[in-house]
């Protein structure tokens, strides 16, 4: 008589085919950011042919289902899967590979909706083994700012019923497949985007003094912001000040009349990130003022930082231990990229760990947003096995 671990890690295995086809489809027809119907389409149809009827759409490609265990009401534990693509042009040579130009999963969103979806098949064959009821969150948008889990909150995802917990999972070219890994507290960082319009006065560039000079307002400007983080951030918080482009279309005689500025703010700490943005546009502002110059300063407020809640958090870790071993689960360390998985954790109890999918053998070791960005796919056995074991293994804590 297996055991319900042993009866899940089965049927894992039994339709690893099925989801690993679930995954190339979705690979080879990738959706942008908002633009999923042909995506949302594909999983609502796959849910109703496992029996699944209680699904409805949110946020227009956003896709919630309920799957009802023994005395459903007990308790609700929500899985979120992301579904969006990036434009990115895919490089890989594979059967699968993006059927559309200019459009790639290449940060591995297929391997999060066709994980779900196998958590979806694997919960309805053991659903008269666990009580309660576990939601499955099909999210568009997740690439964009505001971020597809903002909309999906906004309208209602959250709530009838309401989850008291939500998981997330995502791939993590870093760590070797058949591991995962967990981090309790502080995890991800809020990601704000910034847009500087630096005007002067152009001129000759063998007569400065006849104009007023925007490259260098916009150089001071730059210097300055940096102080910001070095002088005015704890030392104990997590901060990341970085400008990408600068564009001053002069010539090497020629002083332009204005220069276009573009940078990430990222940091651990929502008080200390909106003051942080009020002092950057003050400063450059000023900067820019007492030059002669002005600063237009836009801010684009993009995904709060992610906080795994500790305990259950520490919950998911035991019983990914329990189902993967002791050596097969891994600690996190602080991660300065974004997500708008954030978004739930600041709602509710939530956890959000990291699929492992790399394979030095296989020569899979290109990293998310890539154009050779690949996983080995044995890593959607487990995806789909340990995101069922953990759901359950919540509704019974």
């Amino acid at each position: 008589m297996q055991t319900l671990k042993e009866q899940i890690q089965s049927l894992a295995k039994a339709y690893k085919e099925q989801i690993i086809q679930h995954r190339r489809h979705l690979h080879a027809n990738p959706e942008l950011s908002f633009q999923e119907f042909e995506t949302a389409n594909y999983v609502e149809k796959t849910l109703k042919d496992l029996g699944i009827t209680q699904l409805e759409r949110k946020a227009t490609t956003g896709i919630v289902a309920l799957v009802k265990g023994k005395n459903p009401d007990k308790k609700i534990v929500a899985l979120r899967a992301d579904m969006d693509a990036l434009p990115i042009i895919e490089a890989n040579d594979v059967s699968y590979k993006s059927t559309k130009e200019g459009i790639m999963h290449a940060c591995g969103h297929d391997v999060h909706t066709s994980s779900l979806l196998g958590v979806a098949k694997i919960l309805t064959e053991v659903k008269d083994s666990f009580e309660g009821t576990v939601k499955l969150i099909f999210q568009p948008g997740e690439e964009t700012a505001p971020g597809g889990a903002s909309y999906m909150i906004k309208d209602g995802a959250l709530q009838n019923p309401k989850p008291h917990a939500i998981l997330g999972q995502h791939v993590m070219p870093l760590i070797p497949v058949g591991k995962v890994g967990f981090r309790p507290g502080m995890y991800m960082a809020s990601a704000d985007e910034l847009y500087l319009t630096v005007k002067g006065k152009g001129g000759h560039g063998a007569m400065p003094e006849m104009g007023i000079d925007p490259v260098l307002i916009a150089s001071h400007i730059i210097v300055s912001l940096q102080q910001i983080i070095s002088r005015n951030a704890s030392p104990k918080v997590p901060s990341v000040l970085s400008f990408g482009k600068f564009i001053a279309n002069g010539a090497t005689n020629v002083i332009p009349n204005e220069v276009k500025i573009e940078g990430t703010f990222r940091t651990m700490d929502e008080p200390w990130r909106a003051d942080a943005l009020k002092r950057m546009k003050k400063m450059a502002e000023g900067i820019a003022e007492a030059m002669g110059g002005s600063c237009e300063f836009k801010i684009v407020n993009g995904y709060p930082y992610l906080e795994n809640h500790p305990e259950l958090t520490a919950k998911a870790k035991t019983a990914a231990i329990e189902y993967l071993g002791a050596d097969n689960v891994v600690d996190l360390d602080l991660w300065m990229a974004a997500e708008d998985f954030a978004y739930y954790t600041h709602e509710m109890d939530a956890c959000f760990y990291r699929l492992g999918t790399r394979n030095e053998a296989k020569g899979i070791t290109s990293g998310v947003h890539t154009p050779t960005f690949d996983i080995d796919e044995d890593a959607l056995e487990i995806g789909a096995g340990l995101m069922t074991w953990l759901a359950i293994k919540e509704l019974e804590a």
